[in-house]
This record gives C-alpha cells, sequence and structure tokens, in this order.
C-alpha cells in the first residue's frame, strides 16, 4: 500500500510560483510513475506531468510546458512540481498519484494523495 502526502499549495498572484511536494511511504517508490494531476471545480481532473522514477523521464500536460517542473528525489521518496508563471487558470486542487504505467489518465493510477489547494489570483 502506498500512501502519498502533498504539502506546497496556496495562494499565489499571477506570474508567480508554487513548488508542490509529494512524500510517498513505499520503499518500491523507485519502480513507480509518479504524476501530478489536478482538479477545477466542476471540471474532470486532468493530468499536469508525470516522472518515470527509475529513469526520470517526465511528460507534461502542454499548456504547462515551459512553465512547471516535475522532479524526484529517490532518496528521499518524494517528488515535487515547481510551478512557475503561474496564471488564474491553473488553480485547482492538485493531487500526487502513483502508478505503474506510462500514462494521462487518472484511471490508471492506483494511489492518491489527499489534494492541495493552489489558487492564482490575477
Amino acid at each position: 500500500q502506498v500512501q502519498l502526502v502533498e504539502s506546497g499549495g496556496g495562494l499565489a498572484q499571477a506570474g508567480g510560483s508554487l513548488r508542490l511536494s509529494c512524500a510517498a511511504s513505499e520503499r518500491a517508490f523507485s519502480s513507480y510513475v509518479m504524476a501530478w494531476f489536478r482538479q477545477a471545480p466542476g471540471k474532470e481532473r486532468e493530468f499536469v506531468a508525470a516522472i518515470g522514477v527509475p529513469d526520470g523521464g517526465t511528460m507534461y500536460l502542454e499548456p504547462v510546458k515551459g512553465r512547471f517542473i516535475i522532479s524526484s528525489d529517490n532518496a528521499k521518496k518524494t517528488v515535487s512540481l515547481q510551478m512557475n508563471s503561474l496564471k488564474p487558470e491553473d488553480t485547482a486542487v492538485y493531487y500526487c498519484a502513483a502508478g505503474f504505467l506510462w500514462d494521462t489518465r487518472p484511471t490508471q493510477y492506483g494511489w492518491w494523495g489527499q489534494g492541495t489547494q493552489v489558487t492564482v489570483s490575477s
């Protein structure tokens, strides 16, 4: 069983930055694909970014490319999402997820954190 705990959400102004972190409890952390998803009110949960922990490969949602950076620290079993040049449309609850497949669909991730709110004001 993997437990994921997010931290780092909050309020930022447009153009500002926030850094999200996700701590995983599982020893097999290095075997997983770790991802960040987000869900805005009234919208479906959408993929934001993923990192293959074994090899460090990354994948991003097109609108966040060049602004967000996903990284992992295998020794600390954490995954981070550095969010720069934030926009009001980035406002959402952000979730950390773990899975075994390289995929953008939420259904392919078996473990989820509780979510952390990110609000970007204009």
